[in-house]
């Protein structure tokens, strides 16, 4: 089809050819940079945790009237209390294990500490979360051991805290591992913590485990060390695998037997994650990401909006067109043009408008997202994102003159020349 006519006629009709145009632009720029930001959330929501997930819940409790204080006698009875409550749950028949936990991945709730290879060093080589359990951590939590050892029993101490005393054997991420020795798997090696003499003894490595912080630097998400200790005091945190399909069952005798050994507690039921209460790991997966959720949700919504406010704007002004050249239509048609070439002319029309706005909006979408990689030190945006753009904006304004053009091919030429 010869396009010199079609842009002719749009010179006749420069003001609404460029607010369509300028619109098609705005979109293009807008719906690519929030594609571009969509998209590395949605794969942070999507990332594993290194744990088996299924089959996996926490309890978070408190006691009610538990001896207070940091004397040997008050941390016998705390670890008393907790290893009570631990033999309940490991007894349960739809239980398949649990371990005593301070932090899981996505909880938002835990330690971090700076890890150095060399003692009393002043600044860490880098940071990692710090996970604490027993000799069950390991079976309980699912996590993959790679290489050396899991925890024994002999190797699991308690106490209020765990910055006193370094732990003298500990498990780490392989990314940790590769992170701190390069040219050795880390096992066997010595590792401190905040600038330490004490050593840690790395007796195994495990796959992977996320950060207790969904939101913290990227480029250490995959670093966490793990310690054999049960930390003692008034409120405790238990992670249980259910056995398969017994996931709702277990919850609730969960609950049960550990009000059976000690009704003087408090276990929150149902509603947000708030450390008082029994909840899937599902369910903290879900809160650990809710920001998250929220954003990806909110910017869809804009694209979607504008994607549609940009179609409409493309179906009326080529109904208003079609209206305007009602006369000229039927002149075509008594001239011996066929519907099908009315048709593919406001298509190649529109086509020549939202090309153009495609051009422009290319240009626009890479200076916002030069501007943010600026101000936000955002990722560079991705070509495929802008070629995909411009493919869902041409297509969508095919689609939109579908209808009214689809109408004007079916004018009467005797209809549209009666008055001629």
């Amino acid at each position: 089809m010869n396009v010199l006519p079609i842009i002719a006629a749009l010179r006749r009709h420069k003001a609404g050819a460029f607010l369509i145009g300028m619109q098609i632009a705005l979109t293009l720029a807008i719906v690519c940079n929030l594609i571009a930001i969509i998209g590395p959330l949605a794969q942070l929501i999507k990332r594993p945790s290194g744990l088996v997930e299924q089959n996996l819940f926490l309890v978070a409790q408190s006691y009610v009237g538990a001896p207070a204080g940091q004397d040997a006698a008050t941390l016998a009875k705390l670890d008393s209390m907790q290893m009570t409550d631990l033999a309940a749950l490991r007894a349960l028949p739809d239980v398949q294990d649990a371990t005593p936990v301070t932090s899981l991945p996505l909880l938002r709730t835990g330690y971090t500490r700076g890890i150095s290879t060399q003692p009393a060093q002043a600044h860490g080589v880098t940071r990692a979360s710090i996970y604490h359990g027993d000799e069950r951590m390991l079976s309980t939590l699912g996590l993959q051991l790679v290489a050396g050892r899991d925890f024994v029993r002999a190797d699991v101490r308690h106490g209020a805290n765990d910055d006193a005393v370094a732990p003298p054997a500990v498990i780490v991420t392989r990314a940790l591992a590769e992170r701190l020795f390069p040219h050795d798997d880390g096992l066997g090696q010595s590792i401190y913590f905040n600038g330490s003499s004490a050593p840690s003894t790395i007796v195994g490595i495990v796959a992977r485990m996320l950060t207790s912080n969904p939101d913290g630097v990227r480029s250490i998400a995959w670093n966490a060390v793990l310690v054999p200790a049960r930390i003692d005091g008034a409120a405790t945190m238990y992670a249980v695998r259910a056995k398969p399909g017994r996931m709702h069952a277990a919850m609730a005798a969960a609950r049960d037997a550990l009000f059976r050994t000690d009704p003087m507690r408090v276990v929150q039921q149902g509603g947000r994650y708030d450390m008082q209460g029994i909840h899937t790991f599902a369910q903290v997966r879900t809160w650990g990401y809710v920001a998250d959720h929220f954003i990806v949700q909110v910017m869809t919504a804009i694209c979607v909006i504008l994607l549609a406010v940009t179609g409409v704007g493309m179906t009326g002004l080529t109904s208003f067109w079609v209206n305007q050249r009602h006369k000229q239509i039927g002149i075509r048609r008594a001239l011996g043009a066929t519907r099908s070439d009315i048709l593919r002319y406001f298509q190649m029309e529109n086509l020549l408008i939202a090309g153009g706005g495609c051009v422009v909006g290319v240009v626009l979408a890479i200076a916002i997202n030069l501007m943010l990689l600026r101000m936000f030190q955002m990722d560079r945006m991705p070509v495929s994102y802008v070629i995909v753009g411009v493919v869902v904006i041409l297509a969508l304004g095919q689609l939109a003159v579908f209808a009214p053009a689809r109408r004007a091919s079916k004018v009467p030429p005797v209809v549209a020349t009666r008055s001629v």
